[in-house]
């Protein structure tokens, strides 16, 4: 019998997601932000020619299993899919496509009934940009680069278990699980950091890996109004904050909703964590719900950027909802 079974991210830049000088580049125009992938994957060439995606790791793999339960074959199939970036100036367009590392795939690891597949893709991103460097001119053109390194667990009963073990600091990665599902979403970018350092050895072709913090995907209710939030007439406000910043207290007035776009936030209640929540978490909506007071502390375990808005642009139904969905995590952490 045969088992085969895949697991694939995708990568994208989020608004918000560039800072310093290159940021002026995104937000002139010249080049752009990403709108969010889709919550379900469909074909893979069309998302890539629709320009969804920076580039993805599909991994699958498959496991040929006897009568008795016993492994006799295995073998990797997909790899990489490299986007490009478009940059306009005035009526002139031009695709800069990124170019492709070879994919590494490790030699498949064995234990008692299940094969571990570990694949990691990538490349440089497509738009040349310039860095310092030691040695003469002192300044090099050449991009950073970005991967993936996913990894996919088969079984011999046809079980197949998943996960994101590494991953460039930028752009934003997303994890699909195999039935092509959004599951998790890498919890932190760092564009400084990864524009400064990820070149040559500093990364899997070289000595290298990043390990990646993931966090559980947000609600499709969630999904949809951070896209109201973002998009609407009121442009929110964008606060940043460092590992330790208490963004609300508990007992303390106020109504803002908060959007996490970055890092990862933890939540408390009477001095007891209940909760942890990263990029695409809607927070805050209890307060104006309830009188218009903080029921739980909010604090930076990584830095964070967070958009905050007035609750009033969304229906009162949809934060009620929400509210009842944070109050069954909260019940299920504490178990």
């Amino acid at each position: 019998m045969r088992h085969e079974s895949c697991v694939c991210s995708l990568s994208w830049i989020p608004s918000e997601a560039v800072t310093g000088g290159s940021r002026a580049v995104f937000d002139s125009g010249i080049t752009h932000y990403d709108d969010p992938p889709p919550g379900q994957l469909g074909d893979m060439e069309e998302l890539r020619a629709a320009d969804r995606f920076r580039f993805a790791n599909v991994l699958r793999a498959w496991i040929e299993v006897d009568g008795s339960g016993r492994i006799t074959g295995s073998g990797y199939s997909g790899g990489g899919l490299m986007g490009a970036t478009t940059v306009r100036l005035g009526a002139l367009r031009y695709r800069f496509q990124a170019v492709q590392l070879p994919d590494l795939q490790r030699d498949p690891e064995r234990g008692e009934g299940w094969v571990r597949f570990s694949q990691t893709t990538g490349g440089r991103t497509g738009l040349p940009a310039p860095r310092r460097v030691r040695r003469r001119p002192y300044v090099q053109w050449q991009a950073p680069l970005v991967w993936t390194t996913l990894s996919l667990t088969l079984h011999c009963d046809g079980r197949a278990e998943f996960a994101m073990t590494g991953a460039s600091r930028f752009p934003r990665h997303w994890l699909y699980d195999t039935g092509g599902g959004l599951s998790h979403k890498s919890g932190l970018t760092d564009f400084s950091d990864w524009y400064r350092r990820s070149f040559g050895r500093h990364s899997p072709w070289g000595d290298a890996d990043s390990p990646a913090l993931v966090m559980a995907v947000e609600t499709a209710l969630e999904r949809s109004l951070s896209v109201q939030l973002m998009r609407g007439e009121a442009k929110p406000k964008i606060r940043r904050l460092r590992a330790g910043d208490v963004l609300v207290h508990q007992g303390h007035p106020g109504t803002e909703v908060f959007l996490v776009l970055d890092g990862v936030l933890r939540v408390d209640r009477d001095g007891e964590r209940l909760a942890e929540y990263g990029p695409g978490a809607l927070l805050g909506g209890r307060a104006h719900l309830e009188e218009g007071v903080r029921t739980s502390t909010l604090t930076a375990v990584t830095p964070c950027r967070v958009a905050s808005a007035d609750p009033g642009q969304f229906d009162r139904s949809a934060l009620i909802e929400l509210s009842g969905d944070h109050r069954r995590e909260d019940l299920v952490d504490r178990d």
